[in-house]
């Protein structure tokens, strides 16, 4: 028993995991701070100070922080993925207890009988031909066997390493599933303040419409306009009503994404949600960063890099397949016919020895499943090469998209406080007599076009804000632990 301890721990000792060892990849790309950075730098837009983990808090309003939390404690998409890394961390638990014994621990009691008959056909009476009678007979058993895998190629070594590196991918990817509903709950949010934002615009402008259908009808049946300015004065008022119904449907269609965001059913609308009639934005310089840090940042960047690590070290776990397969078997059992002895030496009984098995010298399938092991990691790097460089562009995208908007909001403000000071002038020229009613009411109309696309452009700006910040990454620290949100019924 001694010499076997002494060859096991010396097969332990020069034991070596096969397979590749795994080295984290080089990203493509790496920094941030060329093409949209830039522009939006130089346009006052963004600045390289750290992105805050909880982002949605730079808006300074209570009801996105609220909604957003929310979202991050009842939204399914994240108790889904939380249920995923719960399975993950099992699942490793599995693998990391491939590292002990393997053990089973049995107890039995028998009665059994066995027939006269049975015993003297097959000629085992006592000479003389005296049969032997039928008998009965108790029989106890108490056994302990145990088995142990000396890993000496790496086959539980490697298991562990990619159960570890799955159980990070399921976090990273929880932390993804935070960062996306964090980022829809805002944008849900200010797609319904937009949209009434918009809808405010549309009703003013179709009050001022009216008012010019009215004066221009007046004037044609006064015989001194025509019917070419009234049909066109109708026109104009049909073509902004008809754009309210549409507003008002988007308002209602984003309440009901926003609730059910929150894990609530669509027909539970916030109040508070449906009250805003202002476009949440952030005033400041928006903090973004820099490369090294929106790789480190973005959830789905290591959960690809996670993957390829898990996949890498399968490699070693379809290697060792090619490689025999020593265990040490042992077991001791206690066994007798009477329950007061069964506690005896001579109830006692034990084998220990190796089991090696071997599936040689037919390696087709082990051969097979190695080059399907390393196929799958080529397929993974070139994920996590497609992850990283889609995370880039679309920060890139983000900051030039959102750069051009803001350029064009700061034009269009501009426009909006020139048209409403020409309203000003033009009201105080009629109150005057220096005006006529209809110059007055093109002033007007000219001062609600800019104000609708000054709105239409808050509602742009506003989502490319919240684009913007999903594609940094962030919102995923200290998330609240998801929980399923119990019926208000």
């Amino acid at each position: 028993m001694k010499r076997l301890s002494v060859i096991a721990l010396g097969l332990m000792a020069s034991a070596c995991a096969v397979g590749p060892d795994y080295a984290p990849p080089s990203t493509p790309g790496g920094s941030v701070a060329t093409g949209g950075f830039a522009e939006a730098q130089a346009n006052a837009a963004v600045s390289q100070a750290p992105l805050p983990d909880a982002w949605w808090r730079l808006y300074d309003d209570p009801a996105i922080d609220r909604l957003v939390t929310e979202a991050l404690t009842y939204n399914t998409d994240v108790r889904q993925a939380a249920a995923n890394l719960r399975r993950a961390r099992a699942v490793l638990s599995e693998a990391r207890g491939a590292r002990l014994p393997t053990t089973d621990l049995s107890a039995q009691y028998t009665r059994s009988r066995t027939g006269g008959n049975s015993i003297n056909a097959q000629g085992f009476g006592v000479p003389g031909g005296t049969t032997i009678p039928s008998f009965e007979n108790d029989l106890f058993s108490l056994g302990f066997d145990a088995s142990y895998e000396l890993d000496l190629f790496g086959r539980v070594g490697r298991s562990i390493e990619a159960a570890n590196a799955d159980t990070a991918s399921a976090a990273a990817q929880l932390d993804a599933a935070r960062t996306s509903v964090a980022a829809e709950t805002a944008r849900a949010y200010a797609q319904v303040c937009s949209n009434s934002a918009q809808a405010i615009v549309a009703r003013d402008t179709i009050r001022l419409q009216q008012q010019t259908v009215d004066l221009t009808r007046r004037l044609f049946e006064a015989g001194r306009g025509q019917r070419r300015d009234l049909e066109r004065a109708t026109a104009l008022l049909a073509q902004t009503e008809a754009d309210l119904p549409g507003l008002e449907a988007e308002r209602r269609a984003a309440l009901y994404a926003l609730a059910t965001l929150t894990g609530k059913p669509p027909a539970e609308i916030d109040a508070v949600a449906a009250a805003c009639t202002t476009p949440p934005r952030v005033a400041e310089v928006l903090p973004v960063g820099d490369g090294a840090a929106l790789i480190a940042r973005r959830p789905d960047v290591r959960a690809a890099e996670r993957q390829l690590a898990a996949d890498t070290a399968r490699i070693g776990v379809a290697t060792a397949a090619l490689y025999p397969n020593i265990s040490l078997l042992g077991g001791v059992n206690l066994t007798s016919v009477a329950a007061d002895n069964l506690i005896d030496d001579d109830s006692f009984g034990f084998s220990l020895g190796p089991l090696i098995s071997w599936s040689f010298p037919n390696v087709t399938a082990a051969r097979a499943r190695i080059r399907q092991s390393e196929a799958t990691a080529e397929g993974s790097l070139a994920a996590f090469d497609g992850v990283v460089l889609t995370a880039l562009r679309e920060v890139e995208q983000a900051l030039a998209r959102y750069a051009g908007e803001l350029t064009r909001n700061r034009a269009l403000v501009r426009a909006e406080r020139a048209s409403s000071e020409a309203a000003r002038l033009s009201k105080l020229r009629f109150d005057y007599g220096a005006e006529s009613f209809l110059q007055l009411i093109e002033s007007e109309q000219e001062r609600a076009q800019n104000r609708a696309a000054l709105a239409a452009s808050n509602a742009v700006l506003s989502d490319a804000q919240v684009t913007l910040f999903k594609a940094l990454g962030g919102g995923w620290a200290d998330a609240p632990e998801p929980v399923r949100r119990e019926s208000a019924g």
